[in-house]
């Protein structure tokens, strides 16, 4: 079965930083290239980094991210994780991490983070 699930979200003041992560299992993680979206309140959900299987061949951020998040994985420990820092109120959003196999879309429940004074 597989499973994505996220945690390291919470509350953090404006220029702060917060690292989350993804525990990955029920398929082979090191396969894959994985993602992480989120979606901010009442908006649609949009991509905010991407890496490939091994995290050699590529990694892509959203505009609005570069500078400021890295996206990591770890494939022996079916990880993936994102550093975010010089958070700004912008960034608050549901935190999900995501990958795709053979035209199917896998999604964790995500993971709140709120960037506020």
């Amino acid at each position: 079965q597989v499973q994505l699930v996220e945690s390291g979200g919470g509350l953090v003041q404006p220029g702060g930083a917060l690292r989350l992560s993804c525990a990955a299992s029920g398929f082979i993680f090191s396969a894959y290239a994985t993602r992480w979206y989120r979606q901010p309140p009442g908006q649609e959900r949009e991509l905010v980094a991407s890496i490939s299987r091994s995290g050699g061949t590529f990694i892509n951020y959203a505009d609005s991210m570069k500078g400021r998040f890295t996206i990591s994985r770890d494939n022996a420990n079916n990880m993936v994780y994102l550093q975010m820092n010089s958070l700004k109120p912008e960034d608050t959003a549901v935190y999900y991490c995501s990958f795709s196999n053979s035209g199917n879309d896998y999604w964790g429940r995500g993971t709140q983070v709120t960037v506020s004074s």
